[in-house]
C-alpha cells in the first residue's frame, strides 16, 4: 500500500523536495489483499529476539507471506480456561513469534517496510490478570481471566451483559533481529520493534524497522483483538490469527532509530525507554526529526507544529524495564492528501 510512498522519500533523500505520504488507515482500508506467495504455520515459532535464531523462511523483497500465530500463552491457556490455570502459566514460552523471515537484499543501515495487508482473528481469545504483572500489579493481586469465543467476521465482543467491546486486530510484537547472540526476552519493546503493543498497527498499516543484521529476520506475533493505549492490566484480548503482510527493503532512505509507521491519515513515531517521561521526550525528538528531514521545517517550526498538532500516545506501561510512547501527525496538516 505505502511502496510508493518510501519510493518517493527516497527521491527526496536524493535531493528531491516532495514528502513522503503519510497517513493511518482503519482496519478495514478497503483495498484488495494481495495473493499470499509464502505461508507460515504457528508451529514455526520462536519466542526470543536474537540474531542466532535461524530463518524458518527466505523471500525476496516484495513479497507477501501469509502467516498464522498462538495467543500469547502459546496454548497454555484456553477457550475453558479459568483463574485457577493463570498462577501455572510459563512466561518462557510466552511471545510465540512466527518466523524469522530472511527478507534477501536487507543490510545493516537499511530500512524493512511491512504492510499489513490482512489481519484475521481465529475463534476466540483470552484477557488477563497475572499477579505480579501490570502497571497497577501492587493493588490487584488475584488471578483473573476471562474468555471469549468470537465468530469468523465479528466486529465486537461482549465483556459482559452491557458492556460491548469493537474488535480492532493487530500484532502486538513486530520486530527484526537485534545485532546480538544474546537471546532476549520478547517482553520489553526495544529499538529493532519487539513488544510495541502499538494498538494503532491494524490491517492499512505500513510500519518502518532499522535493519540490524543481513536478512533482517523479521517476526511476529502476540497478536490481540482489541486492547487500549497502555494495555494496563498487562494482557489485550490475546488472540490467535491469520495475517497477510508484505516486505520490503528499502535502501539509501532516511535512517531511523526506531520503529515508525503510516497509514492512510497520520505519520507515526514509536520511542521506547525505562520511564514514559523520557519515551516521550525521544518519540517528540523522532518527530521533529522528521518534520525538519522529510518536510523541510526548521527544527524551532517543527517542535512548535507538533505542539501543535501531533498526539502523543501511552502505547504500553507494563512491559518492564521498557515502555513505549507513540506519537501521531495528521497527515492532512502535511498537505500530504
Amino acid at each position: 500500500m505505502h511502496r510508493r510512498a518510501y519510493l518517493l522519500l527516497a527521491t527526496l533523500v536524493l535531493g528531491s523536495c516532495a514528502p513522503p505520504p503519510a497517513g493511518e488507515a482503519p482496519a478495514d482500508s478497503g483495498s484488495e489483499t494481495p495473493e499470499p506467495e509464502f505461508t507460515l504455520g504457528a508451529e514455526d515459532t520462536h519466542a526470543r529476539f536474537s540474531a542466532t535464531i535461524p530463518p524458518v523462511l527466505t523471500v525476496p523483497s516484495g513479497a507477501v507471506v501469509e502467516v498464522f500465530t498462538e495467543e500469547a500463552s502459546d496454548g497454555q491457556l484456553e477457550v475453558g480456561s479459568t483463574a485457577a490455570d493463570v498462577p501455572g502459566v510459563d512466561f518462557d514460552p510466552i511471545h510465540p513469534l512466527t518466523g524469522p523471515v530472511y527478507v534477501e537484499g536487507a543490510e545493516p543501515g537499511d530500512v524493512l517496510a511491512v504492510t499489513l495487508h490482512e489481519i484475521e482473528i481465529l475463534g476466540w481469545g483470552w484477557t488477563g490478570v497475572f499477579p505480579g504483572f501490570g502497571f497497577l500489579a501492587d493493588e490487584f493481586t488475584e488471578p483473573y481471566l476471562k474468555t471469549f469465543e468470537i465468530s469468523p467476521g465479528a466486529t465486537e465482543v461482549a465483556f459482559n451483559d452491557r458492556i460491548r467491546i469493537p474488535l480492532k486486530p493487530f500484532p502486538g510484537v513486530m520486530g527484526v533481529a537485534p545485532a546480538t547472540d544474546e537471546l532476549l526476552s520478547t517482553i520489553p519493546p526495544r529499538a529493532n520493534g519487539g513488544n510495541m503493543d502499538n494498538r494503532h498497527l491494524t490491517a492499512g498499516t505500513t510500519v518502518y524497522f532499522p535493519v540490524f543484521v543481513e536478512g533482517a529476520l523479521f517476526s511476529i506475533g502476540d497478536t490481540h483483538a482489541a486492547q487500549g493505549d497502555g494495555e494496563v492490566s498487562g494482557t489485550a484480548i490475546e488472540a490467535p490469527m491469520r495475517i497477510v503482510y508484505q516486505v520490503e527493503v528499502l535502501k539509501g532512505v532516511r535512517p531511523i532509530p526506531e520503529p515508525q509507521y503510516e497509514t492512510d491519515q497520520v505519520y507515526g513515531v514509536t520511542a521506547f525507554a525505562t520511564t514514559l517521561d523520557e519515551a516521550a521526550r525521544k518519540a517528540t525528538r523522532y518527530m521533529i526529526d522528521y518534520l525538519a528531514e522529510e518536510h523541510g521545517l526548521s527544527r524551532t517550526d517543527a517542535y512548535a507544529l507538533a505542539s501543535l498538532v501531533a498526539d502523543l500516545k501511552i502505547s504500553e506501561t507494563v512491559d518492564v524495564p521498557h515502555m513505549l510512547v507513540s506519537m501521531h501527525i495528521p497527515k492532512s496538516v502535511l498537505g500530504a492528501q
